[in-house]
Parts: C-alpha cells; structure tokens; sequence
C-alpha cells in the first residue's frame, strides 16, 4: 500500500497579513482546515504541521496533526519553503518514518476540496516528479504585463513576441497553492522544483483563491460564505 503523508508548513510571521495562519475562516483558524481537510482524504495516513511557533503548534495538535518544530532559521521571510520541505522529510526518516508520497497543503488556499487533491494525487504517474495545481490568469506575460523601472520606463514582458490581441498569445497559467505532490526522493534531491517532470492539474478560480494580504482574504470569507449558503 502506498504510504501518503500530508505536511502543513505554517510559520508564525507573514508581511503581506500579519499572523494569517491563525486568524479564523469559518469559525476556524485558517491552518485547521488544511489539517481537516488532509484528514479527511483516505489516502493521507499521517498529517504533519511544521512551524517554529507556539500557538500554531497548539492548534495543530488541538486538531489531530503532529508537529514537526520548525528551526527559526527556516522559517523567515528569506528562507526557502524548499528547505523546510527537505527539512520535514529528513526529519522523519531520522525516525525511520518511511514513506512514499509528499502531499503539502498550504495553509493559503482554504476553498480547495477533496476531489482537487485526490486528483492531484492520481496525477502522480510513474514519469513525474511533481504535480503542482494551476488556474487560467488573467494577465498574460506576451500580451498585457510588463517591467517597469524606477522612472516609468516600461517594457511588455517578452518584447520578442508581439500580438495584436490577447487571444492570439499563448495561454498562461497562474500557479496555486491548493497542493503540491511528489516522492520525498526527489524532494531531498532537489535544487529547484522544477528541475523534474511536472504535471499541473487545472483549479476553477473559485477555489484556487491563494490568501497572501488583507484582499485575498476578504474574497475568501465571501467565496466561503457564498459556498456555504449554496450547501443549504
């Protein structure tokens, strides 16, 4: 039987919405609906939260998921989120808590469901290192986004590639942070994610919300407000 393992990285500062692992969605704090949701997906047979702070520990273990402590030097604004992958894994191997599949749920993307991650994890064939989750953007790097320096001097990202209208530029996708998946081998070897093969699985919009500031989470208390009412 393969052995899936979901770990939550959280640590205790975020500049762009101060403390928002901890501020409540739902009735909830927003790290406890990664853990219920990983708990509630057959498949996932242990949950780990790795953090450096005290009361997302307590959280954690108040709802069901072990702690992995955190070094503080992997959990500041430079640290890569790599690292404290690597870290988590050479963790449990130390212990000989062997297993056979990496599931991270970031705690930034509340609205995602159990279907978006079990096929996340039926995406992980043989031939992939990693699968990533993605939504349609709204900009396009070819046609409508561009550098900018200090003085206004602006230039459209690829300068090389001009199209007259926006359905002629390639589709581009944005990357979300409704899961990540991959075999902790490939993990510990790593130098950058993306130095394998990669599979994407597409995320409607409406639950691929990514909570980063104060605006990302009003439109997530809205869209899960709005999911509620829908249930009734």
């Amino acid at each position: 039987m393969t052995k899936v393992f979901a770990f939550i990285f959280a640590r205790g500062g975020s500049k762009g919405l101060k403390r928002k692992n901890v501020l409540e969605l739902g009735g909830l704090p927003l790290i406890a609906h990664s853990i219920l949701l990983a708990k509630k997906i057959q498949r996932v047979q242990k949950v780990f939260v790795s953090t450096e702070d005290k009361e997302i520990k307590r959280i954690a273990h108040d709802f069901g998921a072990e702690v992995i402590s955190r070094p503080r030097a992997l959990a500041s604004d430079q640290a890569a989120e790599l690292d404290a992958w690597k870290h988590a894994i050479g963790h449990l191997f130390e212990k000989e808590e062997i297993f056979d599949v990496f599931l991270s749920l970031p705690t930034t993307s509340p609205l995602r469901n159990e279907c978006d991650i079990n096929t996340c994890l039926d995406t992980l064939t043989d031939d992939t290192d990693l699968v990533i989750t993605a939504t349609p953007s709204s900009r396009n790097p070819f046609f409508n986004m561009v550098t900018r320096k200090e003085n206004g001097d602006s230039k459209i990202v690829f300068s090389e590639a001009t199209y007259a209208h926006r359905q002629a530029a390639p589709d581009v996708f944005d990357i979300t942070t409704v899961a990540y998946v991959s075999r902790p081998e490939f993990i510990l070897k790593c130098k950058n994610i993306f130095e394998g093969a990669v599979k994407s699985v597409l995320i409607p919009k409406q639950r691929a919300v990514d909570i980063d500031d104060s605006l990302d989470f009003k439109i997530a208390k809205l869209l899960w407000e709005e999911a509620k009412f829908n249930e009734r």
